[in-house]
């Protein structure tokens, strides 16, 4: 009793000497009955709902109507890159291939088949492919980033986390709200669901939709067509059913149709021996002779079925799912008019089914539990076109790949609280996990040529292997402890083993190589984290620190010749710290502020990896035989730190209507874009800001307002193609009107 006591003392101490740190429009007020406090915000991050403030897990969460400022400028996910500590995302293929990375990890590899350590998880859906992980957000009630391995509970096993988007459900009181903006480049964005009862206590239904519009606003000097827009609609409908006070059937619906030009990519915009953007850059011009236009075009269908049912003090939960979707991604990936350099990616048909059966207990006692089983099942065609060559004499180009993956888990998690103020749990996942690769059709002779040093040469057919099959099993699990110091400020640590099935790309099979494989990676992760409310609920500050290691880590390698290969390296080992923060410094004044540094590194003394061709940029790394070593070197797309803070200040009038202002701000460290070192192909000091200037009326009925995305007209790189200098760069500054309605 005596320890817990100076503990306490000495934990009180310390947050005294934190209050200095503190704003001092926070620290220099004292809290009035009267005087706003920061709203509790209830996750699901243990599949159950709770306190954040209570969970043993690093998770941030972020509001609907935070989220939609961030995509008031036409915005897709990525507009959640560095807004989320430890969160990072790009893409190189447009709208329909996020790249997701926390903590540092993740997977840059542009296969369409490619498998990602971040789960993405749409009403408790797990999204597997890249192209469903774009799936539209919109109706949105909340945000969640799960930190660090997540395999216990969720749906498929991953390495890195999660990231979880929860739509407004269907209720019994009528409720709507809308968003629509009009900005720069004729862009158009409305954002809506309204929904009520349709038999009164036992039928009720939302509808929500979602249009994105974005004009062609790119001139294409080669051929004087234009670029740059998009058509992206979505709409969703669900029924909820309660036929028993004791069940609830929920039935979800949704559809996407996606016209879009892919990423642009901006040929010798960089120069060698530097990262920085060049003259050859300009905002509004490109010099395509191929690609047709970056054309891409996606459509898509889906639906679930979730059962609960309650037993008493357990509660059956039933989720069944279907996904769909098909279309192409074409683009000029040289991004120059001197070169033949395009690519192609189809999704012909992609159908994937999922099943989950979960028992929970619902009780108050100080035991609770869940066990359940999960089985996971897809069926991809993939189809696509190589680098460098094109069709001759109407022949067919595409290299055609079928991919089928079966995965089934069994799992279960328990938690109970020794005392008041410990709490203890613990989780078990068991996962079979298998994969197979079919070459449908693959390239004949005499079918392509290529131009090398202007002369076209016949590509020979393929001879290599036309079947590949991969399987493991794993066991995950985790343990955590919580730990109330006192009643503001809680501590937790929590050890987690994560399992990523072995992987297959089959883009090697257009230059005649057979297939790369990947074994299974395993990560082992620890951290320890504060987790507090202080200042009578004004100021929430939580923190972690962390570090794990990947053993057998799976990376990507981009070729000489502009294809990617699969490789597992020894291990990759990462630490860093987490800081989420939130306040009132006035009872009009809130900021939240978050900060995230992470070190990674490869550890492999004999993997190599092949560099950019012609010795079009400076490698830093050793050389053997022409390849680079990457031993120490950092997992590509992990910055080092990641810097955000969002700030909205109210202005009452006397009427009591409202002005406000919300800004939110973001910065990355150095952040390199592929395996190997080098002065060109990374970005470091990276900002964007953006704003948000309105009114709200009395009754908060409505709210008009003008924004601002990428206010300052940052030019940032995110990405390259490695042999032509090209970078691919954020979008410009963007502004417009946005108008907002909610019913009473």
């Amino acid at each position: 009793m005596r320890t817990q006591v100076q503990l306490k003392r000495a934990l009180n101490a310390g947050l005294s000497a934190l209050a200095l740190l503190v704003p001092a429009g926070v620290a220099a007020q004292t809290a009035q009955p009267s005087e706003p406090a920061l709203e509790e915000i209830i996750v699901t991050a243990q599949r159950r709902s709770e306190n954040l403030q209570e969970v043993p897990v690093s998770v941030a969460a972020i509001s609907g109507d935070t989220f939609r400022d961030y995509l008031a400028g036409g915005g897709d996910v990525l507009a959640l890159s560095a807004r989320v500590p430890g969160l990072y995302a790009e893409t190189s293929t447009g709208r329909i291939f996020p790249r997701f990375y926390i903590r540092g990890l993740g997977n840059n590899d542009f296969y369409l088949g490619a498998s990602q350590p971040v789960s993405i998880i749409i009403d408790d859906v797990v999204m597997e492919n890249v192209v469903l992980k774009s799936s539209p957000l919109f109706d949105t009630q909340q945000v969640e980033v799960l930190r660090g391995p997540q395999g216990t509970l969720f749906g498929r096993n991953t390495t890195a986390g999660i990231i979880k988007f929860d739509s407004i459900a269907p209720s019994h009181e009528t409720q709507g709200r809308g968003t629509v903006t009009y900005g720069t480049f004729g862009t158009v964005t409305a954002d809506a669901g309204v929904g009520g009862s349709l038999i009164d206590g036992v039928l009720a239904i939302r509808a929500s939709a979602m249009v994105q519009h974005r004009g062609d606003w790119v001139d294409n000097t080669a051929d004087g067509t234009k670029l740059g827009g998009y058509d992206d609609k979505a709409a969703r409908v669900q029924f909820l059913l309660t036929p028993g006070e004791d069940t609830d059937v929920l039935l979800n619906v949704h559809g996407r149709d996606l016209d879009a030009t892919s990423t642009l990519f901006r040929g010798y915009a960089l120069t060698k021996g530097s990262h920085k953007l060049n003259g050859n850059y300009d905002k509004d011009k490109v010099a395509y002779n191929d690609g047709d236009a970056n054309d891409q075009s996606y459509e898509g269908w889906g639906s679930s079925l979730k059962v609960d049912h309650d037993f008493g003090n357990v509660v059956l939960t039933s989720i069944t799912a279907y996904e769909t979707t098909n279309g192409y991604s074409r683009g000029d990936t040289d991004g120059t008019a001197g070169n033949f350099a395009e690519s192609q990616g189809n999704i012909d048909d992609l159908d994937q089914w999922t099943q989950e059966l979960r028992l929970a207990s619902d009780t108050t006692g100080p035991l609770n539990w869940q066990v359940g089983g999960f089985y996971f099942d897809s069926d991809e065609q993939l189809t696509f076109r190589p680098y460098n060559f094109f069709e001759t004499g109407g022949a067919s180009g595409f290299v055609t790949l079928g991919n089928e993956n079966r995965s089934w888990a069994v799992f279960g998690q328990a938690g109970y609280r020794i005392t008041d103020d410990l709490k203890l749990t613990g989780g078990l996942r068991w996962t079979e996990d298998k994969k197979e690769m079919n070459v449908l059709r693959a390239l004949q002779a005499g079918t392509f040529t290529s131009v090398e040093d202007g002369r076209r040469i016949t590509q020979a057919s393929y001879t290599g292997i036309r079947h590949v099959e991969l399987k493991d099993d794993e066991l995950s699990w985790d343990a955590s402890a919580f730990y109330d110091l006192t009643d503001e400020v809680s501590v937790f640590g929590r050890i987690a083993r994560g399992f990523r099935g072995p992987t297959i790309q089959g883009r090697t099979v257009s230059f005649n190589g057979a297939p790369t494989t990947a074994t299974s990676e395993t990560i082992l992760s620890y951290e320890a984290g504060l987790k507090s409310s202080l200042l009578d609920d004004r100021l929430r500050l939580n923190g972690a620190v962390y570090t794990y290691t990947v053993n057998d880590i799976q990376l990507t390698a981009f070729d000489g010749n502009g294809t990617a290969r699969l490789l597992n390296a020894d291990k990759g080992v990462a630490y860093g710290l987490e800081v989420d923060a939130e306040a009132y410094l006035t009872p009009d004044f809130i900021v939240t502020a978050g900060l995230t540094y992470t070190d990674t590194e490869i550890k492999d003394d004999q993997v190599t990896t092949s560099v950019c061709s012609g010795g079009v940029c400076t490698v830093k790394d050793p050389l053997v035989n022409g390849r680079a070593k990457i031993d120490g070197n950092p997992f590509p797309n992990a910055p080092e730190y990641i810097l955000s803070l969002t700030a909205r200040y109210n202005m009452p009038l006397a009427d009591g209507s409202n002005l406000f202002l919300f800004t939110d701000w973001n910065m990355t460290g150095r952040t390199n874009f592929v395996l190997y070192e080098s002065e060109e192909f990374y970005s470091k000091g990276d900002f964007e800001g953006g704003l948000k200037i309105g009114y709200e009326n009395p009754d908060r009925t409505y709210e008009v307002a003008l924004f601002g995305r990428n206010i300052t007209n940052e030019k940032n790189v995110k990405g390259v193609i490695e042999n032509y200098l090209a970078a691919v760069v954020n979008d410009p500054m963007t502004v417009g009107i946005s108008f907002t309605a909610r019913l009473p």
